[in-house]
């Protein structure tokens, strides 16, 4: 009896205290055809393992929890074991009572360089920068949990974005992309930006759209289109104060198909407001929102 007690205590701490993530990495090298391949696929192998191995934060997650996202390296440019590559970066979460998968992070890094040496042991250290490699992944690691913990609770993924933060000030220097010079869209900003106050309206609208709305779609669709609705005009009061802002953009590239699978059927709403605010906040997505009706 103790034996299976004993037994059962392990089983719950390995599972409560699982790693975050469920990543599918690939490193696509297609570009480079002077070297040796092994070494990119070491380095997806290595990625993979890091990333799925890794425990980037005190958040208790079930195997179960674990949040699927994936990971793709396209590789520009290799010399001397440096390499030069813009990150693909998508994370989903389910929807409550239903077997729908919703993407929640859409996102191209095209700034990112790192250093490699075939079998080079990956290490996350929070408080240091030892690789720009291991840095990029950290970063986005903790994005992703964050935006699933928005997802769930009002502001919950505050602590993941801090961390984010943190690799981020940590890095400065060590490449392209942790600097705000570097552009208004580098993960500088990314995570400077959801942090502010001034973008709580995008937070918001995460918590609302998906724990309201989507979580409610398999009970009550024409109820869950409509708190959908308010979501997106809570993002169009971001607007008021930040036309274009950088997060709006985040925020469509993952939803913007969605939402027009979701209007497109079901119960009738009315969509004539919905469909104005859309065109005013995420104009470059005009031909898709001309699909709801």
């Amino acid at each position: 009896m103790y034996k299976y007690i004993a037994a059962v205590l392990i089983l719950f701490t390995l599972t409560a205290n699982a790693q975050e993530l469920n990543c599918t990495v690939k490193v696509n090298f297609d570009r480079i055809t002077d070297v040796n391949p092994q070494i990119f696929k070491t380095l997806e192998k290595s990625l993979s393992d890091f990333v799925n191995n890794t425990r980037f934060t005190q958040r208790n997650m079930s195997r179960g929890e674990r949040i699927d996202c994936s990971l793709l390296f396209n590789v520009s440019a290799f010399n001397d074991n440096n390499f030069t590559a813009t990150l693909q970066v998508l994370s989903s979460r389910p929807v409550f009572n239903s077997g729908y998968v919703s993407p929640i992070f859409n996102y191209n890094d095209k700034d990112v360089t790192f250093r490699y040496i075939d079998g080079e042991n990956l290490i996350y250290n929070p408080t240091t920068f030892d690789s720009n490699l291991v840095s990029v992944v950290a970063f986005y690691a903790n994005m992703i949990i964050g935006l699933d913990a928005d997802t769930f609770k009002k502001e919950g993924g505050t602590p993941y974005y801090e961390a984010a933060q943190g690799i981020a000030s940590v890095a400065q220097g060590g490449g392209k992309g942790w600097s705000p010079q570097d552009g208004n869209q580098s993960r500088y900003y990314l995570a400077n930006d959801i942090l502010s106050n001034t973008f709580t309206p995008f937070r918001t609208a995460l918590y609302e759209y998906h724990l309201g709305a989507l979580d409610l779609m398999a009970d009550n669709q024409k109820g869950a289109k409509e708190k959908a609705i308010g979501a997106i005009k809570t993002l169009g009061e971001l607007y008021k104060v930040r036309p274009n802002a950088f997060l709006t953009r985040v925020f469509f590239d993952a939803k913007s198909d969605e939402i027009v699978s979701m209007f497109s059927s079901g119960p009738l709403v009315q969509v004539t407001d919905l469909v104005s605010t859309l065109n005013k906040i995420s104009p470059l997505n005009g031909s898709k929102w001309s699909n709801i009706k």
